[in-house]
């Protein structure tokens, strides 16, 4: 890219800040591409980052625990938009060529359990001191997270999936798939055949 386009897309202001991010990137994020500030990250030790990974601004990364075992994992060239919120107690996984979008939530866990399976939480107990209960989540690669989607505990999403912005994951989503809506569901599935999504 060109100084003279940089300059119409960014500013000169957006430059130097770009400069300061990608030197801050370097030193404390070596194998990323670009992380821009501001940038929340906690239980550092707990994550392991793929190779250039790009942020946007305002991204949270939470893993809560206190031993040394990686929790949150990302593959290679994941790129994460502003403000986006990932949180692990168990375990979440980002494969590689993976594109989430500004706003998302994921998260492994809940404050409580609300199903007779895992046990119901009493509402009369404030849920800061509900114990945490989680479920992996797995999402594979070149999957693509559309602007303020949410993706819930124990939810795995397929490779090449599609997920549409302001889309609530509560379900499993099938590779080559596009699914939205609160609660997510399958609108269309990609035919290799045909070369073509489908409706379903």
């Amino acid at each position: 890219m060109s100084l003279q386009k940089l300059v119409r897309t960014y500013g000169y202001w957006g430059i130097l800040r770009l400069l300061s991010d990608y030197l801050l990137t370097k030193v404390l994020f070596p194998g990323a591409r670009l992380v821009r500030r501001p940038v929340y990250v906690r239980g550092k030790a707990n994550i392991r980052w793929g190779k250039r990974l790009t942020t946007g601004i305002g991204v949270r990364l939470d893993v809560f625990c206190s031993d040394s075992e990686q929790r949150l994992f990302f593959g290679d060239d994941v790129q994460l938009n502003d403000y986006v919120h990932i949180g692990a107690v168990q375990r979440v996984e980002i494969g590689s060529d993976v594109l989430i979008a500004s706003k998302v939530f994921i998260s492994d866990h809940n404050h409580g359990g609300y199903n007779e399976l895992i046990g119901d939480s009493e509402p009369f107990v404030p849920p800061l001191h509900r114990p945490l209960v989680a479920k992996p989540v797995f999402i594979g690669d070149r999957v693509w997270i559309g602007e303020q989607a949410c993706i819930l505990p124990g939810v795995k999403i397929g490779e090449g999936a599609i997920v549409g912005a302001g889309s609530v994951v509560t379900r499993d989503v099938p590779a080559n798939s596009i699914v939205a809506g609160n609660p997510a569901r399958i609108l269309r599935v990609f035919n290799a055949e045909s070369g073509a999504w489908q409706r379903i």
